[in-house]
C-alpha cells in the first residue's frame, strides 16, 4: 500500500507541478495525506462520467434517438432542457438531506448507480420489440430519472471534491478528465462511423446507452474508494425550511448573486450548440452525422480540456470570459456566412462551428465549476451548489420551452439571441465575478 501511495504521489507531482504533494489550502488535515490517491480516484470518476455524458449526450444522442423513433418534435426539442433542468431543479431540496450525511460519497454513489440503470433502460427500450411511440415515451421517462439522479451526484460530488482535493488542483483534475474522455469519445466516434455502414441504428444507439451506463457504474466504484473525512452536518433539517433559508443567499451574498447572474447568461453556450445541430441537419441531412459530431465533440474536449483546466486554476473568471466570447463569435460567424450565402462548404462550416462551440462549452463548464467550489467554504458549498443549480434549472426550463416552440420557426433568430447573451457574459464575467484567491 505504501508503494502504491508513493507512486501516486510521484505521478501527482508530475501532473500538478507540485514539489510537495501535501500542499493543502482548504481541506482537512487528515485529507491532506490522502490527496494524491484521492486526486486520481476523482480523476477516474470524472473521466467515466464525462465519457458517459458524451456517449449519451442530451445535446446529440437523446434527440437523435427520439427522432429515429418518430417521436413528436416537441419531445425531441425538449430533450436538452429536460435533461439540464431535471438535473438542477431538485437540488435545493436534495442538498439539505445530503448535508445531514457526514460522508457524502455514498450519496454520490447512489446517484451514480441510478444514472447507470436509467441509461441501461434506454438501451433495453431500443432492443425490445416495442412500438416506436411506446419506446419514445419509455426513453423520455428514463431521461427524467437519469436527470434526477445526476442532480444527486452534482451536489454530492462537488462537496466531496471540496473536502478531498485542494484549491488550485481542482481545475487541473477536471480538465485532465475532460481531455482523456475526449480521446475515448473520438475513438468511439470513429468506430461508430465505420459500424454505421454495416449495422442498423437501433443496435448502435442501444450500445451507446449500454456503454454510458457501464461508465456510471465504474465511476460509482471509484467514488466508493475515496478516503473522505466526516464533515459537518449542520443544515440537514427539514428540506423545505432549509431550502427557503438557502434562497436568502441570492439576496445576502453579493459575490454569489453575481455568479448566478453570469451563469444564467452562460446558458447561451449550452443551448446554442443544439441550434447548430438543427442548422446542420437542415443543410446536410441526417446520414452519419451522429458519428461525425461525436468525433468532433471528443476532439474538442481532448485538445482543450487540460489547457482550460490549468487556466481555471489560474483565473476561472478569465476562462469564462474567453470561452463565452469565442462562442459568441462562432455563432455570429455562422449566421453571417448563411445570410451572405458565402461560398463555403456546408460540412466544413458546421463541423468547424460545432468543434469550436464544444471547446467553448468545455471551458465554460470547467470555469464555473472551479469558481463555485473555490469561492465556497465547507459550510456554504452544498448550499451554493444547490441554490445556483435550482435557479438555473428554472431558467433553463423556461428558456428551453421557448426554444422548443420557436426554434423550428426561426432557428437563425435564436442563434442570434444566444450569441448576444454569450457576448454579454464575456463582458460581465471579469466585472462581476471575484478574482481567484491564491
Amino acid at each position: 500500500m505504501q508503494q502504491t501511495n508513493s507512486k501516486a504521489t510521484a505521478l501527482y507531482d508530475l501532473i500538478t507541478g507540485d514539489e510537495d504533494a501535501r500542499v493543502c489550502k482548504d481541506i482537512p488535515d487528515e485529507s491532506c495525506k490522502h490527496q494524491p490517491v484521492n486526486f486520481f480516484l476523482h480523476l477516474l470518476s470524472n473521466f467515466f462520467t464525462k465519457l458517459a455524458d458524451e456517449v449519451a449526450s442530451a445535446r446529440l444522442v437523446f434527440p437523435w434517438v427520439l427522432g429515429l423513433l418518430g417521436a413528436p418534435m416537441l419531445l425531441v426539442s425538449l430533450a436538452v432542457p429536460i435533461r439540464e433542468s431535471g438535473v438542477l431543479l431538485p437540488q435545493l431540496f436534495i442538498a439539505a438531506k445530503i448535508r445531514a450525511k457526514a460522508l457524502r460519497k455514498y450519496v454520490w454513489m447512489l446517484g451514480g448507480l441510478l444514472s447507470g440503470f436509467a441509461l441501461w433502460a434506454c438501451g433495453f427500450a431500443l432492443m425490445l420489440d416495442l412500438q416506436a411511440e411506446k419506446a419514445s415515451w419509455l426513453i423520455f421517462a428514463a431521461l427524467l430519472v437519469f436527470s434526477f439522479a445526476r442532480g444527486i451526484c452534482s451536489v454530492a460530488a462537488k462537496d466531496v471534491l471540496g473536502k478531498t482535493v485542494s484549491k488550485s488542483r481542482r481545475g487541473t483534475l477536471m480538465g485532465l478528465a475532460t481531455s482523456v474522455s475526449g480521446i475515448f469519445t473520438l475513438l468511439l466516434g470513429l468506430n461508430l462511423g465505420f459500424y454505421n455502414q454495416i449495422k442498423n441504428n437501433e443496435v448502435i444507439l442501444a450500445s451507446l446507452f449500454g456503454i454510458a451506463g457501464l461508465c456510471w457504474i465504474v465511476a460509482s466504484i471509484a467514488i466508493w474508494a475515496i478516503r473522505e473525512e466526516p464533515g459537518a452536518t449542520e443544515g440537514g433539517g427539514n428540506a423545505g425550511i432549509e431550502a427557503l433559508k438557502s434562497l436568502r443567499l441570492l439576496k445576502d451574498d453579493k459575490p454569489f448573486r453575481n455568479f448566478v447572474i453570469v451563469r444564467t447568461l452562460l446558458l447561451s453556450v449550452s443551448l446554442g450548440a443544439p441550434m447548430l445541430i438543427i442548422l446542420a441537419q437542415n443543410a446536410l441531412g441526417n446520414a452519419a452525422l451522429i458519428g461525425l459530431f461525436l468525433i468532433v465533440s471528443g476532439l474538442a474536449n481532448t485538445v482543450s480540456g487540460y489547457v482550460w483546466g490549468r487556466l481555471a486554476d489560474y483565473s476561472s473568471r478569465s476562462l469564462m470570459a474567453i470561452a463565452s466570447g469565442i462562442n459568441a463569435l462562432v455563432g455570429i460567424a455562422v449566421l453571417l456566412v448563411l445570410q451572405l450565402e458565402a461560398n463555403i462548404n456546408a460540412l466544413t462550416l458546421f463541423v468547424s462551428a460545432y468543434f469550436m462551440a464544444s471547446v467553448c462549452l468545455a471551458g465554460v463548464r470547467l470555469g464555473r465549476k472551479t469558481l463555485l467550489v473555490d469561492m465556497a467554504t465547507a459550510e456554504t458549498r452544498s448550499a451554493y451548489v444547490a441554490v445556483s443549480n435550482t435557479a438555473i434549472g428554472f431558467l433553463i426550463l423556461i428558456i428551453g420551452a421557448l426554444v422548443s416552440l420557436l426554434a423550428g420557426q426561426n432557428t437563425h433568430a435564436m442563434l442570434w439571441a444566444f450569441s448576444g447573451l454569450s457576448a454579454l457574459a464575456c463582458v460581465l464575467s471579469p466585472v462581476l465575478l471575484p478574482a481567484q484567491q491564491a
